[in-house]
């Protein structure tokens, strides 16, 4: 029996780094890898050792005769890839880590943004000699593993343990609740470290800059989104779920993560840390039909194949797939015709359910329709005409009270640090950070969303955090760093200044350990404290790991 990675997959590559026998695909380097939906395993030249399972920091990896019932289709999704995609299986050839000797001089470096990205540029650092300081501006780190995995995704968000292990390191300094540009400048940073990495992300929303898109009941996802998994600053928002249908345009992951929010029964979300308001405003939910609008064809949609195959398994939820599946030319991929196939699946699947999620394609938004409140939402009709979405001239008139837009994120500029408005992204050379003149900011780097744009899934980041240390670690080795002026103590010192109520490593896990003892007591992975009053009140409480 060979080994099966399935719909959790993260694409950390983990699991191929510990393959003996390179039979896992497509692996950092590989054409491919940076698009690809998933890794996938080779059944033939898998000896069945079981170090990818280990190594898997999300639970996604299982031998083929253990796999929940659920999961069986992987068996088949995994060998089918290398029948579309052969290759030779070879052991791969990992570089160890560049190493420096610690000294009072060694290298120090911030971090700015608690997210994947963040904390693996944090490990490799460290695993090179460094020590780190992290910085983020809310009082809990782990950024979208936290407020942006649906909370149904429990196997995802355990790459937080992983995240655990490198914030417990002796190397690792933890400056939470502190926003730079407003407590710290860029300046600042750079007179305590080498170099500064940011890791910031893309939180910004982009807009339709159609008619009526401020109407009430008109939002954009990543507000929904935050709302549902507790981040602070949106857990006082208010959404109406009092109308039968709503509506999200743009069919990507996150349309997806929304759409089973918004349809799975309120008692399968309460075994989930979503947060506590979320799940009251839940309980009252009206929303039977989620309608999900892709511009093209169903070819071209931008959800992933295992977020699609998760409504496969929900049995209560009907799904219909509407206009443009048949006229879509089939993209040339194994992903996507693995995807057309699964679509085809799930249209032709008994119908019977009471709550619906459909996917109509080939239609644009042109207005949100309302006086005082969202009532609709006016599409276009597309065809496909040389691979592009042309609109029809037809229209329809689609009932909804809510209506969310999910066409993806841009990031925000840091006073100080350069910035590309155009694309919302840190203008950069493979995480090297690129001034106006061109030529590298000396101490400057950046990974995660805010390097590469809104793009791939938590594991990506490790990858794109490698390159950009990489490139900081060459930098430091050839001298071009210039020394810090104050020590690690000064920093701390110089934060508490500026920042008295920053959040260390010990108060941290006060609020950590809350949220979980809490989780335990009722049945679920965590309650989160989405009040930064409370989250200030627990910080200062002691834990029975405290001293006396």
């Amino acid at each position: 029996m060979s080994y099966v990675i399935t719909q959790n997959c993260c694409n950390d590559a983990a699991c191929a780094d510990v393959c003996p026998v390179g039979c896992i695909h497509p692996s950092p380097g590989e054409p491919g890898y940076a698009s690809t939906e998933m890794l996938y395993i080779d059944p033939v030249r898998c000896i069945d050792c079981g170090a990818c399972a280990e190594a898997c920091p999300v639970d996604a990896v299982y031998s083929a005769d253990a796999l929940p019932d659920r999961m069986r289709r992987y068996e088949e999704i995994n060998a089918d890839y290398y029948r579309a995609t052969p290759r030779v299986s070879l052991p791969l050839s990992v570089a160890p880590p560049r190493t420096f000797e610690r000294t009072a001089n060694s290298l120090r470096v911030a971090i700015v943004g608690a997210g994947p990205s963040g904390f693996y540029a944090a490990e490799q650092l460290i695993e090179a000699g460094a020590e780190v300081s992290m910085f983020d501006r809310l009082s809990t780190p782990f950024g979208l593993v936290r407020a942006g995995v649906a909370p149904d995704h429990t196997h995802t968000k355990n790459v937080t343990d992983q995240f655990r292990w490198t914030a417990a390191r002796r190397e690792f300094n933890t400056f939470y609740n502190v926003e730079v540009g407003t407590h710290l400048s860029h300046h600042d940073l750079l007179q305590y470290h080498h170099a500064v990495l940011y890791s910031v992300g893309a939180l910004q929303d982009r807009r339709l800059g159609i008619v009526g898109e401020d109407l009430p009941g008109s939002h954009a996802a990543a507000e929904f989104v935050a709302w549902y998994n507790g981040h602070p600053d949106y857990a006082d928002r208010r959404f109406d779920l009092s109308h039968r249908r709503a509506i999200i345009i743009g069919n990507g992951n996150v349309a997806l993560d929304i759409a089973r929010v918004l349809l799975l029964p309120v008692d399968e979300l309460a075994r989930t840390d979503i947060a506590d308001h979320a799940l009251k405003a839940l309980a009252d939910n009206n929303i039977e039909e989620v309608v999900v609008l892709g511009r093209r064809g169903s070819s071209h949609a931008a959800f992933t194949t295992p977020e699609l195959l998760a409504f496969a398994h929900l049995d209560d939820i009907d799904v219909f797939v509407e206009d443009g599946a048949a006229q879509d030319a089939i993209v040339p991929g194994f992903s996507t015709q693995l995807k057309t196939k699964v679509l085809a699946e799930l249209n032709a699947a008994p119908r019977g359910n009471a709550k619906r999620l459909v996917l109509r394609f080939l239609a644009s938004p042109i207005e949100v329709v309302g006086d005082e409140q969202v009532t609709g939402l006016r599409v276009t009709r597309n065809t496909m005409i040389d691979g592009r979405a042309e609109p029809s001239g037809e229209s329809d008139l689609l009932d909804a009270g809510l209506v969310l837009r999910a066409v993806g994120f841009r990031g925000r500029a840091i006073n100080g640090v350069p910035f590309n408005e155009q694309v919302g992204t840190i203008p950069n050379d493979h995480g090297r950070v690129i001034g106006p003149d061109g030529e590298p900011v000396p101490g400057v780097y950046t990974a995660g969303w805010i390097k590469r744009g809104p793009s791939g899934v938590i594991g990506t980041n490790k990858t794109c955090a490698a390159e950009t240390v990489a490139h900081l670690l060459e930098d430091f080795s050839n001298g071009n760093l210039a020394d810090p002026l104050g020590s690690a103590d000064d920093l701390t010192t110089f934060v508490s200044t500026r920042r008295c109520e920053y959040v260390d490593r010990r108060t941290w896990q006060r609020i950590d350990e809350h949220e979980r003892t809490a989780g335990r007591a009722a049945g679920r992975p965590a309650i989160k404290l989405t009040d930064t009053a409370a989250i200030s009140r627990i910080a200062v409480l002691p834990t029975s790991a405290d001293p006396a």
